[in-house]
């Protein structure tokens, strides 16, 4: 059975949802809406599917059962909504909006539409990350100590500078930490579990842009670990991404999304077993030229709507990185201490 995914965006991010469908057999491109009918046309003719530059009438295209989200992280609730609205399942790029209040709207309309809601947070999928994910939850870091985290990337001026919506709080919702730092802050949730508290400084360093390119964050979780949070697009030449866990059992080091070291008291031969996986580019470039993990991630919300189970990354799995993200630009604002349920209540 064919399953027809509507494309919304038509940026960079909407030719690695294309490639991720084309990737998978009973896929189909059925539809592409974008505001520059120059690359949405030049997606439709490389990849399929029917070009549209008119919001609504995209949304009535049949057959069409899903929509891939890849416009400006401020209109993923939007757009959403409105599809969940024609009875659309919705898997929306990260992250899942810009505010919490939105996030919950977005959830709340498709569960009441009775359609699927899933975010791209393709590095679950990945399998070294995987692999740590499920020593930690076998305990074999012991008690959680530390999470040091270091997104250390570097984003030329044209990245900014070409773009209406990156690093703006309209539409990208800030800066390196919610746009690049995210996916980092959701392996933090994910594998360290609850964040209770927050303290955190920012600044523009380097690019003209509204939000900030340089960030410092102190977490407190629930278990009692702290963590600590480097987020950054000002860094040259970029670094590659780095998630060091502590435990009182051992270290495990995660490194362009490969287990770098497990320095364990009782080590698993398996867990140790390193993958062969690309390096990841992102450090100094926005293109993503690997779609495996976004395939992935598609692959399994596939098997959600035909099964009706949940996906790996639902729509409340990926609120805990926004309301964090909230938590972190709210003590980078007050230089205070800030607690996460002040922004769970609001």
């Amino acid at each position: 059975m064919t399953t027809h995914i509507g494309l919304i965006g038509g940026g960079n991010i909407t030719e690695t949802h294309a490639r991720a469908a084309r990737g998978i057999a009973d896929v189909e491109i059925a539809a592409v809406f974008g505001a520059n009918a120059e690359k949405v046309g030049r997606l439709c003719r490389e990849y399929g599917g029917k070009p549209y530059g008119n919001f609504e009438e995209f949304l009535a295209h049949r057959p069409m059962e899903l929509v891939a989200i890849g416009s400006p992280s401020g209109l993923h609730a939007e757009q959403g909504i409105a599809a969940a609205g024609r009875g659309l399942h919705v898997l929306t790029e990260k992250p899942i909006d810009i505010t919490v209040e939105r996030a919950d709207a977005l959830i709340a309309d498709t569960r009441k539409a009775g359609v699927q809601l899933g975010v791209f947070f393709q590095d679950r999928c990945k399998p070294d990350i995987l692999s740590v994910k499920n020593a930690v939850d076998a305990g074999a870091l012991g008690k959680p100590i530390l999470a040091d985290a270091r997104v250390k990337w570097y984003r030329a001026p044209t990245y900014y500078g070409n773009s209406r919506w990156r690093g703006t709080w309209a539409l990208d919702g800030g800066g390196a930490l919610i746009n690049q730092a995210v996916h980092t802050l959701d392996l933090m949730l994910w594998i360290f579990g609850e964040v209770k508290a927050v303290q955190a400084t920012c600044k523009t360093a380097l690019h003209a842009i509204e939000a900030e390119d340089t960030l410092l964050a102190m977490l407190e979780f629930a278990n009692g670990a702290l963590g600590v949070l480097q987020a950054a697009t000002s860094v040259f030449p970029g670094y590659p991404r780095r998630l060091e866990l502590t435990g009182s059992e051992g270290t495990l080091i995660l490194e362009h999304d490969r287990l770098l070291a497990g320095e364990l008291k009782n080590p698993s031969a398996d867990l140790l077993k390193r993958s062969e996986a690309d390096k990841n580019p992102s450090s100094s470039s926005p293109t993503i030229s690997d779609a495996r993990g976004h395939q992935a991630v598609l692959e399994d919300f596939l098997h959600a709507i035909r099964k009706n189970t949940k996906p790996r990354c639902d729509g409340q799995e990926g609120r805990r990185s926004l309301v964090l993200v909230q938590a972190i630009y709210e003590a980078c604002r007050t230089k205070k201490r800030v607690n996460l349920e002040v922004i769970e209540n609001r």
